[in-house]
């Protein structure tokens, strides 16, 4: 949100309550739409609206002016098809499948930053952080210091989140808020902590008009702790683009399945019988006809359900929720046999250019997160010296795709004196990180040739 006029106030008068009520007014319209799109992919009943579809029971009859019930139409299967959650869960594990590889020029840097990697497990917070950024729009992540002095990070959800600033990856200033429920009077107050760009942070508490200063705290970071990483440009769901195209599919699979369960209900066709109310109830006890003349007949009226247009319109849905999604199906034909790697590539490129844009963004933000966590660093005396620069972090990320292992040593071989080995080793999926296999390799040499016997001059061995 970049309200300059708040901004402004902010600035001129420091945080006050009022501020406050306001962000969280601002932010209603945001909040409920990302509530709305979560709850879509946690599959609750009450945000998919094929759940809530309910049939027309009765139409005009227009000779005699008034409705004939239906009843067939009291059969209304509800059918919902996750394609939100594919689409979502498709791209995080492609992107997120093989964790980022963090690195520092310096090498105590790097020993610091696996040390704070391992103790957050930072693959599983990456891998969520861009789940709920595809879902939702942005994704919020604030770092903080546990009980025991450590550097955490957690991932907040970003309905709760309010950012001012032109850029969310480096935030002038951030809301958190959430709602708090008394168990006993069962009113409803906001805890809402707002952060600066000095790291301070300051606890408010009360109603949406009624907030009142409780505390402020010191994050023990030089900036603002609480930032967000933007899915695009735009900030929105991956899904947002689709949902009527998804939910057309859910109405129309739902009204087939209905269909092809009323058949039960058909109408029964006498011909050339005449009977009455007793001989219906001693049919229905018997299940038998007795038909005396070949023009007599029983047969059911059932409907004709051209179930060819029926399956070429799903079709053209999912097609269309895929392409505009920009994601991919894998149990599609396509990628049935052997595909090779630059088919693969081509069909994987609307999902691949999503993935960039994310992946610049998040690069961002994750550039602001080791520029707070340094800070912190820096306060704790953990490293000093100006030698400790957040600019220097590397970040790898490798797509989570199939590898044809066979075809990528063919390529390491061909390039094998033609490139440094550097370059060469980078162009593999196989290895990770080059530099340390590079470094890897030497070792193994060294160790190889320190093993071999030194040879005399007369070819005797020398001890």
């Amino acid at each position: 949100m970049n309200d300059t006029e708040l901004i402004r106030e902010i600035k001129e008068q420091g945080i006050q309550p009022k501020h406050i009520e306001q962000l969280i007014q601002k932010h209603k319209p945001d909040r409920d739409r990302m509530i709305e799109l979560y709850e879509r992919y946690k599959a609750k009943q009450e945000a998919i609206p094929v759940f809530q579809h309910e049939p027309k029971n009765q139409y005009e009859d227009f000779e005699t002016g008034g409705n004939v019930r239906r009843i067939d139409q009291f059969i209304n299967n509800k059918l919902n098809n996750a394609f939100d959650v594919e689409i979502v869960d498709t791209r995080t594990g492609y992107l997120h499948g093989v964790p980022i590889v963090y690195k520092d020029e310096d090498d105590e840097e790097t020993k610091l930053i696996k040390q704070f990697n391992l103790l957050n497990n930072v693959p599983d917070k990456d891998s969520e952080l861009g789940k709920m950024a595809a879902i939702c729009g942005y994704a919020a992540r604030i770092i903080y210091i546990d009980v025991e002095g450590n550097e955490r990070i957690k991932n907040v959800k970003p309905y709760n989140v309010v950012f001012l600033g032109e850029d969310i990856s480096e935030p002038e200033y951030s809301l958190h808020y959430f709602p708090i429920k008394n168990e006993k009077t069962g009113e409803v107050v906001y805890q809402a902590d707002f952060y600066d760009e000095q790291g301070f942070y300051h606890r408010f508490r009360g109603g949406e008009e009624s907030m009142r200063f409780e505390q402020r705290f010191d994050s023990l970071a030089d900036y603002n702790p609480l930032f967000g990483v933007p899915n695009n440009e735009e900030m929105i769901g991956d899904v947002e683009r689709v949902i009527a195209l998804i939910d057309g599919y859910d109405r129309t699979l739902s009204d087939a399945s209905s269909e092809i369960s009323q058949t039960r209900l058909a109408y029964l066709v006498l011909r050339g019988l005449g009977m009455d109310e007793e001989e219906i109830q001693d049919l229905q006890k018997s299940g038998a006809f007795e038909l005396y003349d070949e023009r007599q007949d029983v047969k059911y009226l059932t409907k004709d359900v051209n179930d060819t247009m029926i399956e070429n319109h799903l079709d053209r849905l999912e097609k269309n929720i895929m392409r505009f999604a920009k994601s991919v199906n894998f149990n599609s034909d396509e990628f049935n046999g052997n595909v090779p790697v630059i088919g693969m590539h081509l069909k994987l490129m609307a999902l691949e250019n999503k993935c960039i844009t994310f992946e610049r963004k998040m690069t961002a933000a994750l550039r602001y997160q080791f520029k707070v966590l340094y800070s912190i660093w820096k306060r704790k005396n953990k490293r000093t010296g100006d030698d400790l620069d957040y600019l220097n972090v590397s970040y790898l990320w490798t797509r989570n795709i199939p590898v044809n292992k066979l075809e990528e040593a063919q390529v390491l071989s061909a390039l094998n004196g033609q490139v440094s080995n550097q370059t060469r080793l980078a162009q593999s999926t196989l290895v990770e990180d080059p530099e340390q296999e590079l470094e890897q390799m030497r070792k193994e040499d060294d160790r190889f040739n320190s093993e071999l016997p030194i040879k005399g001059v007369e070819g005797d061995e020398l001890e």
